[in-house]
């Protein structure tokens, strides 16, 4: 840090398991990942080529070798997983992922009706070769997936090989863990949090309103996802108490009420003060 200042949170050091920020590139150029690495490399644990953009990002090669010279891993995102499951290419798929040296990859049934069993079988063979993140919960607004079903899916899904389960919310935050205002379904996530490891999760929150709710219910070092790159700093302070969103939220209040307790005048005597007791 550029300085020092009192009652920050701990972060944890890269490489972590929590407090892990997930970051969404959905299409930067090599100079803007460039751009992007120069103030965001410190704060980035993962990025994600969003959804299936890594089909039709010019330059691909290099992209992900600037990444990977920053010491920063990159996977592709679930739903170019998907596209390949759907046209029966699998074989194809990892493949690529050789081809493409990705220590990555992401298992997700968004958009496609995967039977669980084949899901965890894809999780399996893939955990052979890349660590696998699989993700959880429907891109349909429609589709209400009750909690039960959401920690079964993350209970299995991590037996079967994932490092990390992703709480799905899409880029813009409005299905799967939220409703479609953005607000976070709190109940869900409290249920998941009763039978799911807390390192375990990351939970996808690309608005800052989403990002300040599970700061606060879970701390600084909680696994987010979907960051957007020009969002890293901002997360950064509001992870460590530096924004107005949680400025409050990690200082000792009671000390700092006493810091600000209104000196008592002397009676009779201006410009003097009665010592605080």
């Amino acid at each position: 840090m550029n300085y020092d200042l009192n009652q920050i949170p701990e972060r944890t050091a890269k490489p972590r398991e929590q407090g892990f920020t997930m970051v969404m590139d959905k299409g930067l150029s090599v100079r803007e990942v460039e751009d992007f690495l120069e103030v965001g490399a410190s704060y980035t644990d993962i990025v994600k080529l969003g959804w299936a953009t890594s089909y039709v990002t010019p330059n691909l090669k290099r992209k992900l070798e600037v990444y990977k010279e920053a010491g920063i891993p990159v996977y592709f995102g679930g739903t170019l997983f998907e596209a390949f499951i759907i046209r029966n290419q699998f074989d194809d798929y990892r493949r690529l992922l050789d081809t493409m040296g990705m220590e990555y990859a992401e298992v997700s049934d968004g958009s496609i009706d995967l039977d669980h069993e084949q899901k965890l079988k894809f999780i399996q063979t893939l955990s052979k070769d890349v660590r696998v993140l699989s993700e959880v919960g429907s891109k349909d607004a429609e589709k209400i997936i009750p909690p039960y079903k959401w920690i079964q899916q993350m209970r299995t899904e991590l037996e079967a090989g994932a490092e990390k389960v992703i709480g799905e919310a899409r880029e813009a935050g409005n299905v799967g863990l939220f409703r479609s205002t953005g607000e976070v379904r709190s109940g869900l996530v409290e249920e998941i949090l009763t039978q799911i490891p807390f390192e375990k999760i990351i939970w996808e929150a690309p608005q800052k309103a989403q990002q300040v709710w599970f700061i606060k219910m879970l701390g600084a070092n909680v696994n987010l996802g979907n960051i957007a790159p020009n969002e890293i700093i901002s997360l950064e302070t509001i992870r460590l108490g530096l924004r107005g969103d949680t400025f409050t939220h990690f200082l000792d209040m009671d000390n700092v009420a006493e810091m600000f307790k209104p000196e008592v005048k002397a009676p009779g005597k201006p410009g003097t003060s009665m010592p605080r007791g």
